[in-house]
């Protein structure tokens, strides 16, 4: 199957975490009536997708990527770093548990082959009217809670309440064109929208999950608070077993509502999944090596060129295996806080980026096998790097601006700084000397430091993985060269939660999640009403006019090529004020599993479909000997 050019599992795996994202536009199962006890008629659609349409027809058994038959049963073990703190995922306070995706649902839900479109999961339709000023969900009366309590229309206006007041700004960001939430009766729940005709925001409105608020409402229980307590869920899985911090397990709920769905068909087929946390990474692959682990995704070039020459692996008990990666990425970069002072000036910033050698770090490091980033958006056609210079529509949507942008702009393609890999950067020490000192710095006894105040530069890299440490190493040692006081601070997952929190870090080392296709959350990354907000994703501290009004172009968007050219525009006003020094990402996806797994004949083409699709092969493992 060709890749559509949009569509879903990547979003409801990922909103399922973040409560929300996607959108919608072809109207399928279309129908005229009155619905809701509205006036006007309303179309009624059983799925939907913002661009083009659904891969799948309204009476689809099954997505095509799934085995319908596969044999449910298990338990599998899984690895994840660092540590957590809670189960819910809304407010502000730690980082949760791998894997609590597994416990929830949504009004709708995607597919492993699009980006943003929508089927039915708790949601049987959606009735919208024309222009798209509001919709109206009407639930599947068989939706239930764990505890066996109905799914109803309440849950979702008291969801959408509890977010707007307590939730995290990044998941609030979300919602912001989502004007109220209103309980029609048990079944129906009518969101109102900021702006209409954007089917964007009713994919928003789509990707919601409930909150129970007999649950939430109960003696003891507080909603604006993290909690370890596993809450009441509706999914495939409920929370078997909780170590704080240190491991998690869920088990398949034999009754799950769902199951028969043709969304869910073939879906959800291990018996219980474990997630076991590690704070060392290597001891982590140690583990996956000695068969405590069942499989591993694989982020390290080194290990995976050279690290695979072990007795299970020769034996064929442990399985490799390259997929093609053709998930959209959110840029992954070194990013500065320019809330420090002497980050404000984007010539010291783009001074400092000359200073990182990728092509040393791709030869020595990456063993060759990674892709320089050029984007904010790479691996998608959201981004410019196969766009020069900006024409047309981009170019369009840039020209008010000309005079608040760089000339360089309009006339060149952003090219991130290039040396020969030799490790000998003089050439570019130069070049950055000499932005340094256009911004009033300079070099006094090898030191260098601020020419009005005497200030010496100091820059920290706070990372949160002890594997960035090989990537972050050579570059302190190029900025001490450069005269700077450098240094690397490596902290715990919920350390580097509250430092990011609150913006208290000098520069980071970080991924962006990327949300295709883009929207309001852009508001959250880069957006200047985010710069100040705790808890925001705008850790560069961006307060840009530009890219505020271009965000806007973004969300507005009404079809797909406005939205590229719109986002493109964007992305070049970010990449030309440098406030990131992009790094590198991978095209492909490296797995390594212990051969007792079972995977439909093709894998969505957004993903591995692990561990949703997959399924445990008792034969297979049967003959695996574990060391």
């Amino acid at each position: 199957m060709t890749a559509p050019s949009a569509g879903g599992s990547v979003l409801s795996a990922l909103g399922r975490a973040v409560w929300g994202l996607g959108a919608g536009l072809a109207l399928l199962a279309l129908a005229a009536g009155p619905a809701a006890g509205q006036d006007e008629d309303l179309n009624v659609l059983t799925s939907f997708a913002e661009f083009g349409e659904p891969a799948y027809p309204p009476d689809f058994p099954y997505f095509g990527y799934v085995n319908p038959e596969a044999p449910k049963g298990g338990a599998i073990r899984l690895g994840a770093f660092g540590t957590f703190e809670r189960l819910d995922t809304i407010v502000i306070g730690g980082t949760w548990a791998a894997g609590i995706g597994l416990t929830m649902d949504s009004l709708m839900t995607g597919s492993g082959d699009e980006l943003s479109s929508f089927y039915p999961l708790i949601a049987e339709s959606v009735a919208v009217p024309d222009d798209l000023s509001y919709a109206i969900f009407t639930l599947n009366p068989a939706a239930r809670y764990h505890d066996g309590h109905p799914i109803t229309a309440g849950d979702f206006a008291y969801a959408f309440d509890v977010i707007m007041e307590h939730g995290r700004p990044f998941l609030r960001a979300f919602y912001e064109d989502i004007t109220g939430a209103q309980a029609l009766d048990d079944r129906r729940i009518r969101f109102d929208f900021r702006i209409p005709d954007s089917w964007k925001t009713l994919g928003l409105a789509a990707s919601m999950s409930p909150l129970p608020r007999h649950y939430w409402e109960a003696e003891g229980r507080d909603v604006s608070r993290t909690t370890i307590e596993p809450p009441l869920t509706s999914g495939a899985y409920r929370v078997a077993a909780v170590r704080p911090g240190s491991s998690i397990t869920y088990e398949r709920v034999d009754d799950y509502w769902a199951a028969d769905l043709p969304v869910k068909v073939g879906h959800d087929n291990f018996e219980r999944i474990t997630y076991v946390y590690y704070r060392d990474l290597n001891a982590m692959f140690l583990s996956f090596e000695a068969g405590d682990i069942d499989f591993w995704t694989e982020n390290r070039a080194q290990r995976w060129t050279t690290g695979y020459d072990f007795p299970a692996a020769r034996r064929g008990d442990v399985v490799r295996e390259v997929v093609p990666n053709n998930v959209p990425q959110g840029i992954q970069a070194f990013i500065f806080n320019t809330r420090r002072p002497a980050f404000q000036d984007p010539r010291v910033r783009e001074a400092i980026g000359l200073l990182f050698d990728f092509e040393w770090t791709q030869r020595t490091v990456l063993y060759g096998q990674n892709t320089r980033i050029r984007s904010y958006f790479p691996n998608s056609d959201f981004g410019v790097t196969d766009f020069p210079i900006p024409e047309g529509q981009e170019l369009a949507f840039l020209e008010p601006f000309r005079d608040e942008l760089p000339p360089a702009l309009f006339s060149d393609a952003f090219v991130p700084p290039e040396t020969d890999g030799s490790g000998t950067i003089r050439p570019q020490l130069r070049e950055a000397r000499r932005l340094f000192q256009e911004a009033g710095w300079e070099v006094r006894d090898g030191r260098l430091v601020n020419v009005e105040t005497g200030q010496r530069m100091r820059i920290q890299i706070v990372i949160d993985t002890p594997d960035l440490e090989r990537l972050v190493q050579p570059f302190i040692r190029n900025l001490e060269r450069a005269g700077i006081q450098a240094s690397l601070r490596v902290v715990d997952t919920a350390q580097y939660s509250r430092l990011t929190d609150d913006f208290d870090f000098d520069m980071l080392s970080v991924r962006f999640n990327f949300f295709p296709p883009p929207g309001p959350e852009q508001r959250s990354y880069w957006g200047s009403a985010a710069a100040g907000e705790r808890g925001s994703a705008n850790y560069a501290g961006i307060r840009n006019s530009v890219v505020d009004a271009l965000i806007e172009e973004v969300v507005a968007a009404e079809d797909l090529e406005t939205l590229k050219a719109a986002n493109r525009a964007l992305d070049r006003a970010l990449l030309w004020n440098y406030y990131v020094i992009p790094q590198y990402y991978n095209d492909e996806i490296w797995i390594a599993y212990w051969n007792m797994f079972g995977q439909p004949e093709r894998l969505p083409y957004y993903g591995t479909g692990f561990p949703t699709v997959w399924w445990y092969d008792a034969a297979d493992a049967a003959t695996v000997t574990r060391q």
